[in-house]
C-alpha cells in the first residue's frame, strides 16, 4: 500500500491561540540569552577635561554654529580617541575646538561647491540646459543650504521627470475606461505643478548665469596675468572672522553703500570718529547745511557698524543724528535712527531713553499705526510713564484718541525738547479735524479770532490763509470791525479735507 499524498493533522477546536502541530519530535530549547557585554569605563585626564571645558566657554562660541553641533562634533572626536586608545598621545592644549573645526569643513565645503562645474548627468537632465551653449558649462546655482553634504544633487526634486513619475496618462486605446472627475482634476492640477516647476526652474538658471556674467566681469580685470591666465575667483569672505579694526585717519569722508568686505584703510577708528562728531556738530551750527551733515552722519555710523561698536558713543552719534533729521524733517533718516536706539536703549548704554520714548509715541501718532500704539503702550512700565516728556506724548495721544482738541492744542504750544516738530507733522490734519466739529457746534458764525486762538495759529491771517486753501474762501463775513467764520454755509468742505488728510500718511520723508 503506497504512502498517503498527505500529512494529517489534528483538528483545531478552539479560538483562543495559534494553530499547533503536534509532531513526536522534542521541543527545540530556546537560546540562551547574551549576556551584555561590560561596559570599559574610560578615564580621562585633566588635560581632555580642560579642552572640553574650553568648548563650553562663553568666549569660544561661534555665531551660527549650536550646542547641539558641537556637542555632537565633540563626542564623536572623544569617541575616536577613546576606541584607538590614543587620548593621551594628543595634544590637547593644541587640539581646535569642535565649533572651529565644524567652521573649518563649512568654510572648505562652501568654497568647494561655490565653484564646482555640474557633473555630466546633471547637465543632460537640467531643465533649462537647452538654452545653453554646448562649449560652456555653468556653474550650479547654489541655495541657501551652502552648508549641506554633497548627497543633495540627489534628491528627487533634481530628477527631470519627478512630476511625470506621478501622473498617470490615459490610454488612447478604445478599451479603456474614462476617468472620474475627481482623477481628471488630479491630473490637471500635477500637470500644472510640473509646468511651473520647469517655469521655475529656467528662471532660476537665468539669475544664476546673470550672476557670474557680472562676477566674472567685475574680478576680470583685476584677476588677469600677464601671461594671460585663467582669471581665479577669490571667495567671499567669511562673515564670522570679526569686526574690522579701523585705520584711517581721515575726518570725513562719503558715505557708500558697501558691496564686499569693508578694508581697515577705509574705516576710521573709535578715536578718529569722535573728532569727526566734534567737527560735525561744529559744522552744523555754523553752516546748516543738512544734505552733507547726513550724507557725513550716514558715513560715521556705517564706521561703527563695521567695527562692531555699541557704547555709548554710539548712542550719542545716532541721538544727535536723529535730533538734526527731526529739525529738518526728514522722517526716512529718523526713522533708521529711532529703531537703532531702540535696541541701544535697552542695552543701557546711556544718551537719553525717556526723550526718545516721547518722541516715538508722536512719531506712532502721526503714522496712526495703532497695532504699534498698543503693544507700545502695553511694554510701558510705571517708570517709563514719570519723565515729563513721556507724560506729554501719552496726552497728546490721550487728547486726540478722545477728539479734545481743545487740549491737543494746548499740549501742542506746551511740547518739550524737539517733540513740536513730529507734532507739526499731523497738526494741519488735526486743525481739519477741529474746524469740521467747529463747523457742526458754532451756528451760524463764528469769530475768526476764536478759531486762531483755539487751533494754535499764529495770526488771523494766517487763519485765513488756511481755509482758502482748503476751499472756503466764501465762507468770510465782515461785521463790526470783526471777520467771521460762516460755519452754516460750510457745510461737509471741511469734512472732506479732512477725510483727504486722514486716507494717506508719508512716512518717508527723506530728503
Amino acid at each position: 500500500m503506497s504512502a498517503p499524498a498527505f500529512t494529517s493533522v489534528s483538528t483545531r477546536r478552539t479560538l483562543g491561540g495559534p494553530f499547533q502541530v503536534h509532531s513526536n519530535r522534542p521541543p527545540t530549547p530556546p537560546p540562551p540569552d547574551p549576556q551584555p557585554a561590560k561596559s570599559k569605563k574610560v578615564e580621562f585626564s585633566q588635560a581632555v577635561r580642560g579642552w572640553v571645558q574650553r568648548t563650553f566657554a562663553e568666549e569660544n562660541q561661534i555665531p551660527g554654529i549650536g550646542k547641539s553641533d558641537f556637542e555632537e562634533k565633540l563626542k564623536m572626536v572623544i569617541n575616536q580617541y577613546a576606541n584607538s586608545e590614543s587620548l593621551d598621545s594628543v595634544d590637547w592644549d593644541k587640539m581646535p575646538l569642535p565649533q572651529e573645526m565644524i567652521q573649518n569643513e563649512r568654510n572648505q565645503t562652501k568654497n568647494n561647491k561655490r565653484y564646482r562645474s555640474p557633473s555630466p548627468s546633471f547637465a543632460r537632465e537640467s531643465s533649462y540646459d537647452n538654452s545653453r551653449s554646448t562649449n560652456k558649462v555653468t556653474p550650479k546655482k547654489r541655495k541657501s543650504s551652502d552648508l549641506e553634504d554633497d548627497n543633495e544633487k540627489d534628491l528627487p526634486i533634481r530628477k527631470k521627470n519627478v512630476f511625470e513619475d506621478r501622473i498617470s496618462y490615459p490610454d488612447n486605446k478604445p478599451e479603456s475606461k474614462p476617468l472620474s472627475k475627481k482623477e481628471q482634476k488630479r491630473q490637471r492640477k500635477l500637470q500644472e505643478e510640473r509646468k511651473a516647476f520647469k517655469t521655475s526652474s529656467k528662471s532660476t538658471g537665468d539669475l544664476e548665469k546673470r550672476r557670474q556674467r557680472f562676477e566674472i566681469e567685475r574680478r576680470g580685470q583685476s584677476g588677469k596675468q600677464n601671461n594671460n591666465r585663467p582669471v581665479s575667483i577669490t571667495p567671499e569672505p567669511n562673515p564670522n572672522d570679526g569686526p574690522v579694526v579701523g585705520t584711517s585717519q581721515s575726518l570725513e569722508k562719503e558715505f557708500l553703500r558697501l558691496t564686499s568686505a569693508p578694508k581697515p584703510e577705509t574705516v576710521r577708528p573709535v578715536p578718529i570718529l569722535r573728532e569727526t562728531l566734534d567737527l560735525l556738530k561744529k559744522k552744523w551750527r555754523a553752516e546748516k547745511n543738512y544734505g552733507y551733515i547726513c550724507n557725513q552722519f550716514k558715513s560715521l555710523r556705517q564706521d561703527l557698524t563695521v567695527q562692531h561698536v555699541r557704547t555709548e558713543f554710539t548712542v550719542t552719534v545716532y541721538e544727535i543724528h536723529a535730533r538734526i533729521a527731526l529739525e529738518k524733517g526728514d522722517l526716512g533718516e529718523y526713522h533708521k535712527c529711532q529703531t537703532q536706539l531702540q535696541a541701544l536703549h535697552k542695552q543701557r548704554l546711556g544718551g537719553k531713553p525717556a526723550e526718545f520714548l516721547a518722541y516715538r509715541i508722536l512719531y506712532v501718532v502721526y503714522t496712526q499705526n495703532r497695532t504699534e500704539m498698543n503693544n507700545l503702550l502695553a511694554n510701558l512700565t510705571v517708570a517709563d510713564r514719570k519723565p515729563r516728556a513721556v507724560k506729554h506724548a501719552l496726552a497728546v495721544r490721550s487728547a486726540l484718541a478722545v477728539g479734545n482738541y481743545h487740549r491737543f492744542f494746548k499740549l501742542y504750544l506746551d511740547t518739550p525738547n524737539l517733540g513740536g516738530y513730529l507734532i507739526d507733522m499731523f497738526l494741519d490734519r488735526e486743525r481739519l479735524a477741529a474746524l469740521a466739529a467747529i463747523c457742526k457746534t458754532y451756528r451760524p458764525s463764528v469769530d475768526l479770532q476764536f478759531i486762531t486762538n483755539e487751533l494754535a495759529f499764529e495770526s488771523d491771517e494766517v487763519t485765513c490763509s488756511f481755509i482758502c486753501d482748503h476751499r472756503g474762501e466764501n465762507l468770510f463775513e465782515r461785521t463790526d470791525d470783526k471777520i467771521k467764520l460762516l460755519t452754516q454755509r460750510a457745510g461737509s468742505t471741511f469734512d472732506t479735507a479732512k477725510d483727504v488728510a486722514f486716507r494717506k500718511v508719508d512716512i518717508k520723508g527723506q530728503i
